[in-house]
């Protein structure tokens, strides 16, 4: 029965992870429009890399910290709150060194006529430059013809 039931858990289990790995369906099409840039503003947009490392590593390092003080309960609260403390200070710490990026603000007048406003890192171009618009809301980008 045992061996059933294994057998049986185990069947699920790569059906499960099959299926995961199996596309969404069909993708969407690209959106592209073709247009001339009106205005470009210097801006700076938020770096990506906030992963939360910060906060696990410093909530394992206050972990291990707390594990060296007290026995019994008093060890567990201080384990327990060197975590809370870690975790809190690495996220503090990697939120410090987190810069900006550079960025511009791209006014784009399509060809219908539509402005469209498109922040994207720093790139290349320039006032009265034809390009084309990929894609659309948080995702367009403005790239040279």
């Amino acid at each position: 029965m045992i061996k059933k039931f294994s057998a049986l858990f185990a069947l699920l289990t790569v059906v499960v992870s099959l299926s995961a790995c199996a596309p969404a369906g069909p993708a969407a099409p690209m959106e592209i429009r073709k247009g001339v840039i009106e205005q470009i503003t210097e801006t700076t947009i938020k770096s990506d890399s906030d992963t939360g490392v910060g906060a696990v590593l410093g909530g394992l390092g206050g972990l291990g910290i707390g594990s060296l003080i007290g026995a019994g309960t008093g060890k567990a609260v201080a384990m327990t709150l060197g975590a809370i403390g870690g975790a809190v200070g690495g996220n503090m710490l990697e939120k410090h060194f987190d810069k900006p990026i550079a960025a511009q603000q791209i006014f784009v007048r399509t060809s219908n006529g539509v402005l469209v406003s498109i922040t994207q890192p720093t790139s290349p171009l320039r006032v009265g430059q034809t390009v084309y618009i990929e894609g659309g809301g948080t995702e367009a980008r403005v790239v040279p013809q």
